[in-house]
Order: structure tokens, then C-alpha cells, then sequence
């Protein structure tokens, strides 16, 4: 059993200044070095390494184990989720359904301000709250490309779009595991949120018009982003209050999506919007019954995660469950139960356990495949060996942004087990009276090293309900400000940065990307710091 050291320095904030050098290492890599993704990936986890066993004093075995767990991860289930989304992508190009989807969205709109918002907005925000996991990402970005968008600029707005979605990710996953470990229920945690968050979701719309085509592109699609935004935002915040975080994203997306497109039926812009050396092809006509074909893979999509995220389907995978031995449990060794992380942290000392889980059929990436198997024995036009050349050809293409992810994954696991993001959480913990106005720091900063708003509160929930008790603050307002101020990293994180890139086949052009997004990621930070810091002094 090895104890978890948070201040081997004696002084607290040079220990979290020694832990967090290797995130400042990988923001530099990316932005003023310009690395590849993959090395600065790399060479990220190996400066954690360092750290982890020298400063940290954490045995090389169970350093090692941790990178291992980490790296395993990125295989399963995030590799593999993002390998089955591209994977079903290209087969609905193979079949010719992408080219009747992006017929039937140029036929709602060719202004691309208005195709943003439906596909990079509330396309996206469904994808987020069905399934999550890059899903969204991958699928809604290559969207936007095959309707004319560049692929980086894609991939970016994509990725700011997520910022109004992210907290109810996978039907409302990352508000559920905070309102657990700061002993919530999720639907307390979630009316906190409704005081942060619809704020972010009706600016958002407007932030991609901007990012697009500046004020002229506000002035010109004003009536559309007031219906797209209001809908949005007022059915995200009715379910956030009266029902929960489960189906936050669902219901705002179709009704948002729905509400534009019978809106854009009476009106359209005077003024149509295309990127320059990016002209309108006249769009070609298809009858309703070819269009509801052509989307049928989403509706796939959607049908079998939402059965995977039943209930009564989840338990068929517990103990006793007819399926329970289809999912793995595999005990590193060297690492399970040999890791005793100590208050504050935890409310006591607790061994940290560390299962590598193989959920072989109720993986999210499994309901991703089954949905590919659906479309490709529904379409007449591609066959078994037709679909497993497109699936070689997308291992081939993803190996290297998949492995990226593998050291990304690495690196947070180790800086989980080795204590690193403890340190920084502990030694932004000390800033007293201010801390709501630093507590969505620590969020960004548990999301930006593990590209997970769910494994950041995971990791800082408790210690947020903690601190919020010590300086007399509402432990929920903490714990959402822990789950804000998370998803304006996902903006940036290296996971999602290496996910983007990926999906619309710009791998290697990961700072690039990054150095796009980062400067709104931060500035929504900003925002979520200061409301959280108003709100702690109203009392709320």
C-alpha cells in the first residue's frame, strides 16, 4: 500500500506548481512549439512519469500500472467509440445517403450561418446527450464538411458548440457523479446548474455566427438565433429544474432543431452566406421517403442508445444479470487497492481501485456497431465485404489520433493515481473568500487532463463540497461551478483536440486546432468565474 503525497515540497504551492508543469509542457507543445499532437502527447506523459516517481515518491511498478490503465482506456471504450462513429459515417457515404443528408439540410437553408446552427449546434447537442464520448464531435463535424465547411474550422466551431451541452453528456452522466460524490441528489445539482448554464447555452448560438461571418452574420440571422437560442435554452432550463439532468440536452436539441427548420420554411436571410471559393451547388430534390432513408443511420443511432441507456438494459450487466459475463474485470496489478488517497480528498483514507473494465456489449462503442450492422443489412448498395474494406480503411486512417488519445489517457490516469491533480486542487483549495470565483479553475483544469467532465468530478466533486463547507459557500453552487467551468475545457481538451482532428482527417494539425478554440475556451471561463463568484455573494 503506497499513501499519496500532495505536498512532497513542504510548501503546497510549490508542490502544485511542480504537478501541473507537465499540463503547462503540453499548452506550450501545442501553441508556441507546434507540435504534433501525438508527440506532444507523449513526451507530456513522460515528463508526468518524471514527476510522478521522483518528486511524487510514487513507486515505478504502480506508476507504470497507472500508464497502463490509462493507455488501455484510451483503447477501450474511447478508441472504440470513435472507430465505430467514423466507421458508421463512411458507410453512410458509401451508401450515397450523405449526399442526400447534406441535400436535404442546403434544401432547409444554403445560408452555412443556418447549417451551423442546425447541424454544429443542435445536432451536435443531441449527439452530446444520447451518446457523448466524441460522438458528437466526430459525426456533426464531418456533417458541417460535407456541406462545404473547411475541416479545421469545422471541427472547431464543433467544438465551442459543445460548450452548452457537455454537462449532460450520455443522458446526464457527468451531473449525476457530481451530485454522488458531493452527496446530492442529481436533480439539486442540476437546478444549481440552471443558474450558470442556459446563461453560456443562449449565448453560444451567437458566438458561431460571430466566429463565422462576425456582427453582419448576428444582424443578418437575428430572427433565426432568437428562435434557435430562446427554444433551446428555455426547454434546457424547464428540464433542468422540474425533471433532471437525463434529458437536459435531448429534449432542448430536437425541439431547438425542430423550431429553426419549421421557422426557416417562412423566412430566410436576405443576404445568403457562403465561405469564400465555396459556391452553392443547386441542390438536388429528393422525395420525403428518400430523405427519412438517408438519415436513417442517426435514427439508428439514436434507437439503440437509447435502449443501451435504459435502465432495465443496464441491468442485465450487474451481478446477477443474464449478461454479466460479457463484461471484464481486469485488477491491475501493482495498482488495485494499492493506492491510498487521504483527506481532504476523500472524506477518509480509501484504497483507489483500479479495474480495467472490457464491457464488451454494453460499451457504448458496441451500440455504435450494432447500429453500423443495421444500416449496412438496410442498405442495398454496400455489402459485408464492401463494409469491412471501409472499416480497415478507417483503422488505418485513425491509428495515429487513436494512439494520441492512448498517451493523453496515460497521462491523466498516472496524474490521478500519483496524486498530481490533487495537489493543484489542494493548493487552489487555500484561496479562501475568492475560491467561487477560482472553484471553476479546478473543473477546467480536472477536464483539461482527463477529457472527461465525468471523471472531473469524479476527481474534485468532493473536494469542492468540502471547501464549500469550509468557507461557508453552498456545497452545490461549488459543485457547479466544478461542472461548468469542465465543460468550457472540453473546448480544448487533448482528447477532444485529437478526436476533431481525427474525424475530419487533419491529423497532426492538433495546435493548429488548438490555438482556434483555446482563447474562447478561456473566455468562457472567465464568464463562469465571475457568475459563480455574483452568486456565491447573492447567496444562492
Amino acid at each position: 500500500m503506497w499513501q499519496q503525497i500532495y505536498d512532497p515540497f513542504g510548501n503546497e504551492f510549490i508542490s502544485a506548481f511542480v504537478a501541473i508543469l507537465p499540463i503547462l509542457f503540453f499548452l506550450l507543445a501545442l501553441t508556441v512549439l507546434k507540435m504534433k499532437g501525438i508527440i506532444a502527447a507523449f513526451l507530456t506523459l513522460a515528463i508526468s512519469f518524471l514527476i510522478s516517481v521522483f518528486f511524487f515518491h510514487m513507486p515505478a511498478a504502480k506508476a507504470l500500472s497507472a500508464v497502463f490503465l490509462g493507455i488501455a482506456n484510451g483503447l477501450w471504450p474511447i478508441g472504440y467509440i470513435v472507430l465505430m462513429a467514423v466507421w458508421l459515417y463512411k458507410i453512410s457515404v458509401k451508401t450515397g445517403k450523405f449526399k442526400v443528408i447534406r441535400a436535404s439540410i442546403a434544401g432547409i437553408s444554403s445560408d452555412q450561418r443556418l447549417q451551423l446552427l442546425l447541424i454544429g449546434f443542435s445536432f451536435n447537442a443531441f449527439l452530446e446527450g444520447a451518446a457523448g464520448f466524441g460522438v458528437p464531435i466526430a459525426i456533426s463535424a464531418v456533417l458541417l464538411v460535407e456541406l462545404g465547411f473547411k475541416p479545421l474550422k469545422a471541427a472547431s466551431l464543433c467544438l465551442i458548440a459543445n460548450a452548452a451541452s457537455g454537462a449532460f453528456g450520455a443522458i446526464g452522466i457527468p451531473v449525476i457523479t457530481g451530485a454522488q460524490m458531493g452527496g446530492l441528489t442529481p436533480l439539486e445539482l442540476s437546478r444549481t446548474l440552471a443558474w450558470m448554464l442556459p446563461v453560456i447555452a443562449f449565448a453560444v448560438p451567437f458566438l458561431l455566427v460571430f466566429i463565422l461571418d462576425g456582427f453582419k452574420g448576428i444582424r443578418e440571422t437575428l430572427p433565426a438565433l432568437l428562435v434557435l437560442s430562446g427554444s433551446y435554452t428555455a426547454v434546457q432550463a424547464f428540464t433542468m429544474i422540474a425533471l433532471g439532468p437525463e434529458l437536459a440536452n435531448i429534449l432542448a436539441a430536437l425541439i431547438s432543431m425542430g423550431a429553426l427548420a419549421l421557422f426557416l420554411r417562412k423566412w430566410q436571410p436576405r443576404q445568403i452566406y457562403r465561405e469564400a471559393g465555396n459556391e452553392q451547388e443547386p441542390a438536388e430534390k429528393y422525395s420525403a421517403a428518400d430523405i427519412i432513408k438517408a438519415w436513417s443511420p442517426f435514427y439508428i443511432l439514436t434507437g439503440v442508445i437509447a435502449l443501451w441507456s435504459l435502465p432495465a438494459f443496464k441491468g442485465l450487466f450487474q451481478e446477477g444479470g443474464l449478461l454479466q459475463k460479457t463484461t471484464i474485470l481486469y485488477k491491475i496489478p501493482f495498482l488495485h487497492q494499492e493506492v491510498l488517497k487521504t483527506p481532504p480528498i476523500s472524506p477518509e483514507a480509501a484504497p483507489l481501485d483500479a479495474v480495467l473494465k472490457l464491457d464488451l456489449v454494453s460499451a457504448t462503442g458496441t451500440a455504435i456497431l450494432l447500429a453500423a450492422i443495421i444500416t449496412i443489412l438496410l442498405s442495398r448498395n454496400i455489402n459485408f465485404r464492401g463494409s469491412i474494406s471501409c472499416l480497415k480503411e478507417t483503422g488505418r486512417e485513425l491509428w495515429i489520433p487513436i494512439l494520441t488519445i492512448c498517451f493523453v489517457m496515460g497521462f491523466a490516469n498516472l496524474a490521478n493515481y500519483a496524486g498530481l491533480s490533487s495537489s493543484i486542487g489542494l493548493a487552489l483549495a487555500k484561496a479562501g473568500d475568492i475560491f467561487p470565483f477560482v472553484s471553476p479553475v479546478l473543473g477546467w483544469i480536472g477536464v483539461f487532463i482527463t477529457g472527461s467532465v465525468v471523471s472531473n468530478n469524479a476527481l474534485f466533486g468532493h473536494l469542492q463540497a468540502v471547501t464549500g463547507a469550509q468557507i461557508g459557500t453552498s456545497s452545490a453552487l461549488l459543485l457547479a461551478a466544478n461542472t461548468a467551468g469542465g465543460v468550457m475545457a472540453k473546448l480544448i481538451s487533448p482528447q477532444s483536440i485529437a478526436i476533431a482532428t481525427a474525424a475530419v482527417q487533419e491529423t497532426g494539425q492538433e495546435s493548429k486546432l488548438f490555438s482556434q478554440t483555446a482563447k474562447y475556451s478561456l473566455i468562457l471561463l472567465l464568464i463562469i468565474c465571475i457568475w459563480t463568484f455574483v452568486l456565491s455573494k447573492l447567496g444562492i
